[in-house]
C-alpha cells in the first residue's frame, strides 16, 4: 500500500482536523503518500485531489471545521456516482481511503466498498454522538461543553427575570448532547427522543418546582423529539399552564463550532492513527472507534 486518501463529509464537526492530522503523519511515518480528498464525496467523484505532507497539517491540532471542506452529495446517492468515484481513486492510484462522518458518511462508504471492493476505514466524525460502535464520537465532547457554557450564560439572565427557558441543541434523532449538557448545568427537565418525556408530564415538573419556591428554570430540549422543537414545546406548555414567562433558544449550528476539546483532540488523533495502522494491516469496510 502506497498511497491513502482522507476525507471529511456530511456535518463538520471539531477534531476532524485533528483526525486528518493523524492519517497524514502515520501514513507519512509508515512510508506512504497522503492525499487530501477536498469537498467530500463530491471532490472524489469529481477528482479534487491534493497531495499532503506533515507540514501540509501543521498547526490544524487545535483548529475547529474541517481544511478539506465538507459538501453533501446526491450524486454519490446513485451508483453511477460512485462508480465515478472508484474510477477517481483509481487514476489517482490511490490504494485505500479513510472516511471521517456520521451516518449518511458512512453509508456511502459502505456502498462504495461493497459494490467495488476498495479498502475503506470510517472515523466516527459527528457531534451527536450516534454511531453504533464507538462510545464517543468526534465532536461530541466539544459540542456537549459549548451547550454548557451557553445554557450556563442564560441561566444569568433567567435568574434575573425569574423566567423559564427552553433551550433546543442538535443531535438528530439522538439525545446525548441533550442529557449530558442536562446533567452538567442543573436542568429541570431534559426532553430527548429516547424518553419522550409528555407535555403533561414536564408542566408537573415545572409546578413542583414552582411550589417548592423555584424562580427559574432551564428545560433542554433534543431537536429530535417526538413534541416538536423548543419553540413548539414551549407552545404546548403555555397552552396548559400560562403563569410561566418562556424565552426560547435555539442554538443551531454555534455547537458544530469552535476549537476541539482536549478530549476530542485526543480521540481524533487515536482514531487516525488507527485508521491507518488498520488499513496497512489489511482490514476494511470497518470504523475504528473506543468502547
Amino acid at each position: 500500500m502506497k498511497k491513502i486518501a482522507v476525507l471529511t463529509s456530511g456535518g463538520d464537526a471539531p477534531g476532524m482536523n485533528a483526525a486528518i492530522r493523524a492519517v497524514v503523519r502515520t501514513a507519512v511515518y509508515h512510508g506512504c503518500e497522503a492525499v487530501g480528498v477536498f469537498q467530500g464525496f463530491q471532490g472524489l467523484i469529481n477528482g479534487d485531489f491534493k497531495r499532503l505532507h506533515v507540514r501540509s497539517v501543521a498547526k490544524i491540532l487545535g483548529r475547529g471545521g474541517t481544511i478539506l471542506k465538507s459538501a453533501r452529495c446526491d450524486e454519490f446517492r446513485l451508483q453511477d456516482g460512485r462508480r465515478k468515484a472508484h474510477q477517481s481513486l483509481l487514476e489517482n492510484q490511490v490504494d485505500a481511503l479513510v472516511v471521517i462522518g456520521g451516518n449518511g458518511t458512512f453509508t456511502g462508504a459502505m456502498l462504495l466498498g461493497k459494490e467495488t471492493g476498495f479498502p475503506i476505514i470510517g472515523l466516527p466524525g459527528t457531534i451527536d454522538n450516534d454511531l453504533s460502535g464507538s462510545d464517543f464520537t468526534i465532536g461530541f465532547d466539544t459540542a456537549t461543553n459549548t451547550v454548557v457554557e451557553a445554557v450556563d450564560k442564560i441561566r444569568d439572565t433567567a435568574d434575573s427575570h425569574n423566567r423559564l427557558f427552553f433551550v433546543e441543541v442538535m443531535g438528530r434523532d439522538s439525545g446525548f448532547i441533550a442529557l449530558n449538557a442536562g446533567i452538567a448545568t442543573g436542568a429541570v427537565a431534559v426532553m430527548t427522543p429516547e424518553t419522550g418525556l409528555s407535555i403533561q408530564d414536564l408542566v408537573g415538573i415545572l409546578d413542583l418546582g414552582q411550589a417548592s419556591n423555584k424562580t427559574s428554570s432551564i428545560v433542554i430540549v433534543a431537536e429530535g423529539h417526538p413534541e416538536g422543537g423548543a419553540f413548539e414545546i414551549a407552545t404546548k406548555v403555555h397552552a396548559i399552564d400560562n403563569k410561566y414567562e418562556t424565552r426560547v433558544t435555539v442554538l443551531g449550528h454555534l455547537q458544530r463550532g469552535g476549537d476541539p476539546s482536549c478530549a476530542d483532540r485526543v480521540l481524533a488523533s487515536r482514531l487516525g492513527v488507527a485508521a491507518v495502522e488498520g488499513l496497512l494491516s489489511g482490514k476494511k469496510s470497518v470504523m475504528a472507534g473506543v468502547v
